[in-house]
């Protein structure tokens, strides 16, 4: 193939064959002008622009001058080609940096709070009249005689994973089958491998709930052959796949006993949210909050470096120099008259390509952006996306569009917090970059997160895996004294959830009022900040009960707490 057949119509950028053609160029008239005559002068490097093999360097009247003529006609290309490769990723920076609040960015990074605000914000929430239920103690029982074995096929992240966790072991009780630890499968935006045992202390599992149901690591040998690639590759009588979105109990006692007295066991896939959370039995309902709060615990290597970043946050170790230039670490715990001393902010920043592709909505990346995120749509749901129905404005008038780093820091901003607050960032990769998060970290400079807080040795059992990564924040989050999450989604929903059960402070935000409020470029930071308060009232961690329909897992009370006396 010739070079130019590759060379698109009126494309200037040089091709990968000029490249390799000028690159073999400069390696022979450098290897001829080194052999033209061999003398060779020891050279001693006082500057570091440029290094030599064994600190020599070959000069030669003839050979050096085409050498330097041959890097002078090739670095151009180089250039044109570097220039070409990255100049969409530039674009696209320069855009995620470009700030769309400009008026009230400028307010916000002026603003002080006072010590009474700080006060507030700071203070844990107060005794609600709830408690987490306790089972009462009794003799340890023996179970019935189990009627089969159910295996159960999770999809999703960490989170939504979680939940199927807890449902399994519901339909287990349910049905009185043994369960067989639940398969995780490999979600295809994150590509984490990590199965249950990687994440969770399966004999921490085991133990808790063991009066509860039987649970095995492994399939007896005569059920050996049922796997996923068993499943996967064609239609088998013990798969139940048709089970309904919140399928009643009922539901389970009528499709799956059948088929675990025919054939001993039965496995459902797809899974998630295949439970309903109305007309439950209370006992089933506690069972699912035993699951979630009781029996799912990391695995000791997560809950290591979780303790250790939770440490770090809360009491910074930073590297000083003293008067006499002797460098020495010091804690540094003091922040704004005290107040928030050790505390420290988690916030789940939800701003991943998914999640900003997902929602449809514009985040000011201007056309390259758009068409970007419209051909991820394309090639993971092939297009297929309600919110894509609607226009930008529909979209942030609902709260169906995730605040940006940008927004959640004006958010913060506004409910009081000011530039001495500690943040954990809780999120795996960002869209846009560094470049989207440089005005979160411009407005909150005590910005964090585990790769800031961790070595690399320490996070190294957790890299590239997005579950581990994600069960690690999860943990930080829990231990912080606030949380709060740009986006509703399922660490969101979880968190709300298990910190609720807790009575721990969680900031909700109200998304469909804060997207009118973004749209109005003409607001005040005065008129922001007194709508901001007013419509986060009553949304900074007081207790909602759950109504109908809605998850046992983010709303927990009344079923899995009991009112104090």
């Amino acid at each position: 193939m010739d070079c130019q057949d590759v060379r698109a119509k009126g494309q200037s950028q040089v091709t990968p064959c000029e490249l390799a053609i000028a690159i073999a160029i400069v390696i022979v008239i450098a290897f001829f002008s080194s052999s033209i005559t061999p003398h060779l002068h020891h050279y001693h490097h006082r500057t570091t622009t440029v290094v030599f093999m064994n600190h020599h360097r070959c000069h030669h009247r003839y050979g050096g001058g085409l050498l330097v003529l041959c890097v002078a006609l090739f670095l151009p290309l180089l250039a044109s080609s570097t220039h070409a490769s990255s100049s969409s990723s530039i674009l696209s920076e320069s855009n995620a940096s470009k700030l769309r609040h400009s008026r009230l960015f400028k307010n916000a990074l002026q603003h002080q709070a006072s010590n009474e605000q700080l006060s507030d914000l700071w203070s844990p929430l107060s005794n609600q009249g709830w408690k987490p239920y306790v089972e009462p103690t009794s003799a340890s029982s023996s179970l019935p005689e189990s009627t089969g074995y159910i295996q159960v096929f999770l999809d999703g992240g960490l989170n939504q994973q979680r939940m199927g966790i807890c449902d399994a072991v519901a339909v287990a009780k349910i049905l009185n089958a043994t369960l067989m630890i639940p398969y995780l499968e490999v979600n295809p935006v994150w590509q984490d491998t990590s199965s249950f045992t990687e994440i969770f202390d399966v004999d921490h599992f085991v133990n808790i709930l063991k009066d509860d149901i039987s649970i095995i690591r492994e399939l007896p040998d005569e059920y050996a052959w049922s796997t996923r690639e068993y499943y996967a590759s064609a239609i088998r009588s013990t798969r139940i796949k048709n089970a309904p979105l919140h399928a009643s109990a009922n539901w389970y006692l009528e499709n799956v006993s059948p088929v675990l007295e025919s054939y001993g066991i039965a496995a459902i896939s797809p899974f998630s949210h295949r439970l309903a959370f109305d007309n439950m039995p209370i006992e089933i309902q506690r069972l699912r909050c035993k699951v979630n709060f009781e029996a799912l615990v990391f695995v000791p290597h997560i809950r290591s470096l979780g303790e250790a970043l939770v440490s770090r946050l809360r009491y910074p170790i930073v590297e000083s120099i003293d008067a006499i230039g002797t460098k020495y670490l010091r804690q540094v715990i003091d922040t704004k008259d005290g107040h928030g001393a050790g505390k420290f902010v988690s916030l789940h920043l939800r701003f991943d390509k998914d999640m900003a592709a997902h929602s449809a909505c514009d985040f000011g990346g201007g056309k390259a952006e758009k068409l970007a995120l419209a051909k991820y749509r394309q090639a993971i749901w092939q297009g297929r996306v309600m919110n894509s129905r609607f226009t930008d404005e529909e979209l942030r008038n609902q709260g169906r569009c995730p605040l940006t780093p940008e927004e959640i820091g004006l958010l913060l901003a506004a409910l009081g917090f000011d530039n001495s607050t500690r943040l954990y960032l809780a999120s795996h990769k960002v869209y846009g970059g560094e470049a989207r998060i440089a005005a979160l970290r411009q407005l909150f400079p005590y910005m964090e997160d585990k790769k800031s807080l961790a070595s690399s040795a320490e996070r190294a059992k957790i890299k590239g895996k997005a579950s581990l990564s994600a069960a690690v924040d999860y943990y930080v989050s829990m231990h912080s004294d606030i949380f709060i999450s740009a986006s509703p989604g399922n660490m969101h929903n979880a968190m709300v959830g298990h910190r609720t059960y807790l009575n721990l402070k969680t900031i909700r935000p109200n998304m469909a009022l804060l997207g009118q409020l973004f749209m109005n470029k003409s607001m005040s930071w005065s008129d922001f900040q007194e709508a901001v308060l007013e419509g986060q009232r009553n949304r900074l961690g007081e207790i909602h009960e759950r109504k109908p329909k809605q998850s046992i897992y983010t709303y927990p009370v009344p079923d899995c707490v009991c009112q104090q006396r």
